[in-house]
């Protein structure tokens, strides 16, 4: 597998450019175009930080349209953003099936090393895994998102209903509180929960998890996403 680098650049992205790509690929891939201020939410970053960075960007050929509201990756810029995340996503599995690392824990720990992962150990990590479409949090690995098409947010479904959980989606992987709090409540993916209340006075929602029940924001609600029978 080649590298993909901007015209004139000798290597990929720098990790920062990197890290963007990454989030630009799953605010694409969810809503359909990039933009800047809701880039600076998830970033976590000043807007007129990202405004600069998102210049050096277009200029380096990874994404397009800085001056109007919309921004869209480049071919170059979407193949880097898929390398990354792949790399990511891997190296998620390796931390969790291999080296037995807490699932709370792989999404960070994840983050410290994607970058140094070269093109042939990406292969060999392929292999080894068994060529994985979703990341042990169920996010689809670029190119496998009709895996992933069915799956319904919790915020959908009706009281009674009992379903499999399968998703817990990159922006809720994000924050590492609420995270911790899901795994450690048993909302994981395979988990068999059901859903015991739906409050929208007051926006919460209430699943059962084994002999306990859980109950969420629907902020919270709506990136967790599950399969019906």
């Amino acid at each position: 597998m080649s590298r993909h680098a901007p015209q004139g650049a000798e290597t990929r992205p720098t990790h920062t450019i990197e890290d963007y790509l990454m989030t630009m690929h799953v605010m694409e891939r969810d809503h359909g175009e990039i933009i800047a201020a809701r880039l600076a939410e998830m970033m976590a970053v000043a807007p007129a930080t990202v405004a600069m960075t998102l210049k050096r960007m277009e200029r380096d050929n990874w994404i397009t349209g800085t001056g109007r509201k919309a921004i869209h990756l480049t071919e170059t810029g979407q193949a880097a953003a898929h390398s990354v995340t792949r790399r990511h996503m891997l190296t998620e599995w390796l931390l969790v099936s291999i080296l037995k690392v807490p699932l709370p824990n792989i999404h960070d720990e994840a983050h410290g090393i994607e970058h140094a992962i070269s093109p042939q150990l990406e292969e060999r990590m392929r292999a080894i895994l068994g060529d994985p479409q979703v990341c042990p949090h169920g996010n689809p690995f670029p190119g496998c998102e009709s895996v992933v098409s069915n799956w319904i947010p919790l915020t959908e479904l009706a009281v009674g209903e009992t379903i499999t959980i399968r998703r817990i989606h990159e922006l809720a992987e994000d924050n590492p509180e609420l995270l911790k709090f899901l795994i450690e409540n048993g909302i994981c993916p395979g988990a068999q929960v059901h859903i015991v209340d739906i409050l929208p006075f007051n926006q919460t929602l209430t699943i059962g998890v084994g002999k306990k029940n859980v109950t969420l924001g629907f902020p919270a609600a709506r990136y967790i996403f599950a399969e019906k029978p």
